[in-house]
């Protein structure tokens, strides 16, 4: 094929693979050097392993059965302002955790808006702690994923059946098992899988609605065997667990899992004739108007208390705030660097371990990598020195496997398109990369540069490892004020960095859209 025949010079993109492959196996290494596995696991570690695994099924089942029923109205109706509620299904990939944690705290606190109405109706409070606050934030953060991955799965199926089948006076019974079941079937298994990989490695959730004994998933385990009580051997043996148990989950999730488009729209006219009884359209409105309820509350939530609580931050949240800024810039030239070379790399094979490398970030905890780098680092220096940077790179890692899926279809059409042309203009090495790969894949770039920026500066993982108060980022000095009970404070903190990882998000996106050729 005419890829094969462009000249990006492949040393670069091996480079970065084996860089990135180094950083992370080194990690794991050490990890592995002190674990010691011959100890054994407590009763304590096997409940973490059990609940850890538990919370993950349980969320993946109901974000998945609650997604079915929502994006089957959405695909089914057409109204005002369905592009924009679609486009917010893409918010849980940018919004900050700790963030969207304390809008659910807001509403189904202990003092939130829905305890408040159920007191005033002399109705028993729930508590949003343990295992049903863990699953319900999993539930915020995945039901719309799950709904966005089903979307695309009924956007794919062509009109033309649908009036076929009307033509042919199917009932909506006949539709749904003809054309709609065999899509779920293919579709399910994956959204399914996949979800259960980002739960079984959520921090921060358990961080704060869980924490409890019988709420201690693995990556808080990890967190607080090196934070509280300094057993590196035990904190390395959970990880090289957590390893065990998120790759092999990972890689079947991969395997199964559909393809996700990011992008906003999917509003590609299909007339339904088999859903146009009055019933269903007000069972369709229903569940829309639910969970765009459900998953605006907690963000108006945010809004209402972080303009109230923005003049009562201390100092140190706008300190935070700037170091947050430094790391996700960091982060982002980071993954420039590697994604780039390894993207040119991957686009001109036909199949190779490139792509193989760079899903090392995915199936590898971030805590388990930050461990691995804690025990390096240790007996050199104070690790604190380098919370930063660590960070930084660790949080271009995780982000590396979705740029590299953003990046490489493009890229490869590029050359597919385009490469005769560049050889025969003797177009080779960075003047092809200057004159013909980045002008057609600077949107692509932006929207992968800015996840990136977004991902980093609400990030709660690494750095709660590594940190010390001078080199705090916003989510971790947001949790710190969530701790002391100055809730005011943290709703100030939460607005800010929602702002800060929506602004930087916009910045890139933008930019690379800005003015690009198609």
């Amino acid at each position: 094929m005419a890829r094969r025949a462009v000249a990006i010079r492949p040393w670069a993109g091996r480079a970065a693979a084996l860089g990135v492959a180094v950083l992370i196996l080194l990690a794991l290494l050490a990890v592995l050097m002190r674990a010691e596995l011959g100890r054994g696991l407590g009763a304590a570690d096997w409940a973490a392993i059990r609940f850890t695994i538990w919370q993950a099924v349980l969320s993946a089942l109901i974000s998945v059965a609650l997604a079915v029923p929502v994006a089957r109205a959405l695909a089914r109706r057409r109204f005002v302002g369905r592009g924009m509620l679609v486009t917010l299904l893409g918010a849980p990939f940018i919004l900050p955790v700790i963030v969207a944690v304390l809008g659910l705290l807001t509403v189904f606190g202990r003092s939130g808006w829905l305890n408040t109405l159920f007191g005033q109706l002399g109705l028993p409070s729930l508590s949003i702690y343990g295992l049903h606050g863990v699953v319900l934030a999993h539930v915020f953060f995945n039901l719309p994923l799950a709904t966005r991955l089903l979307l695309q799965g009924w956007q794919s199926i062509p009109a033309e059946r649908f009036r076929l089948a009307a033509q042919l006076g199917l009932t909506p019974r006949a539709t749904f098992l003809t054309l709609e079941w065999p899509l779920l079937r293919q579709v399910v298994p994956g959204a399914l899988a996949l979800i259960f990989v980002i739960c079984l490695t959520s921090f921060a959730v358990a961080l704060t609605l869980g924490g409890g004994p019988r709420a201690t998933t693995l990556e808080l385990a990890i967190y607080q065997a090196f934070r509280f009580d300094f057993d590196l051997g035990r904190a390395a043996l959970l990880s090289v667990l957590q390893l065990v148990i998120a790759g092999s989950a990972a890689l079947v999730a991969l395997w199964i899992a559909p393809p996700l488009s990011l992008g906003g729209g999917l509003d590609r006219q299909m007339r339904r004739w088999d859903a146009r009884g009055g019933g269903q359209r007000l069972l369709d409105a229903f569940l829309i108007a639910l969970a765009a309820l459900f998953l605006l509350a907690p963000l108006a939530a945010i809004l209402s208390r972080g303009l109230v609580g923005l003049p009562l931050m201390p100092v140190s949240v706008w300190r935070a705030a700037g170091t947050s800024l430094t790391v996700a810039l960091l982060s982002v030239a980071l993954l420039g660097l590697l994604a780039l070379p390894m993207a040119g790399w991957i686009a001109t094979r036909q199949r190779g371990g490139g792509e193989a490398v760079g899903l090392l970030g995915l199936a590898a905890s971030p805590l388990m990598i930050g461990t691995g780098w804690l025990i390096l680092i240790n007996p050199v220096l104070d690790p604190s020195r380098l919370a930063l940077p660590v960070t930084a790179l660790v949080n271009a890692l995780t982000a590396l496997p979705f740029a590299l899926r953003i990046l490489v279809p493009r890229l490869r059409d590029t050359l597919v398109d385009y490469g005769r042309q560049a050889q025969m203009l003797g177009l080779q090495g960075l003047p092809l990369w200057r004159w013909l790969i980045l002008p057609r894949l600077r949107a692509q770039l932006g929207f992968a540069l800015g996840l990136t920026g977004a991902l980093s500066i609400g990030d709660l993982g690494v750095i709660a490892l590594f940190a010390d108060p001078q080199s705090a980022t916003l989510p971790l000095q947001m949790y710190r004020l969530m701790g002391a009970y100055q809730m005011e404070a943290a709703a100030g903190a939460a607005l800010l960095l929602l702002t800060l990882a929506l602004g930087v998000f916009w910045i890139f996106d933008r930019g690379g859209r800005y003015h690009a050729e198609a």
